[in-house]
């Protein structure tokens, strides 16, 4: 099984881009990730979230194209804990295919995003900045992956 993640917006603080790829390291062999960014709609003096968020919606349609089983990051999305995500990711290992994170942008999804996905999950009830999400959600991966083999990097 492998996963994508695609993420809105290119542009990230080097310790986003840092923290990133040392967890998609860590997990290359239990769950090969990659990451596809797509640029942010352009938001002019007038900003039309709606367009902006349907021009995202296209782009991360066309990416996800192949990619497997859809998730989107979404704050309505279901909370799960680090156990539950484990338990998730070792019934998804069973059924096989590959996996696919979305993380909108600073309008969230559309909602042809949200629909076209098989689940919605959240990562906190809180605002989150994109950056952030990029790296809470492979490092959650990570620690779900680290406790199906038993390692000892998750403590409860």
């Amino acid at each position: 099984m492998r996963a994508t993640v695609i993420a809105v917006g290119s542009r990230q603080p080097r310790w986003v881009d840092e923290a990133y790829a040392d967890y998609a390291k860590r997990l290359r062999t239990a769950l090969p990730l990659s990451l596809v960014e797509v640029e942010s709609a352009a938001r002019g003096k007038a900003p039309n979230a709606d367009r902006a968020r349907a021009t995202e919606a296209r782009d991360i349609l066309a990416a996800a194209q192949g990619r497997g089983h859809l998730v989107a990051l979404d704050e309505r999305g279901r909370l799960r804990s680090t156990r539950e995500l484990a338990q998730w990711l070792d019934k998804r290992r069973h059924m096989g295919g590959d996996l696919c994170f979305v993380i909108g942008g600073p309008d969230g999804l559309d909602p042809s995003v949200v629909s076209a996905s098989g689940e919605q999950w959240s990562l906190s009830p809180l605002t989150l900045p994109h950056g952030m999400v990029r790296v809470m959600l492979v490092e959650q991966l990570y620690r779900a992956s680290s406790l199906l083999a038993g390692h000892p990097y998750h403590r409860e």
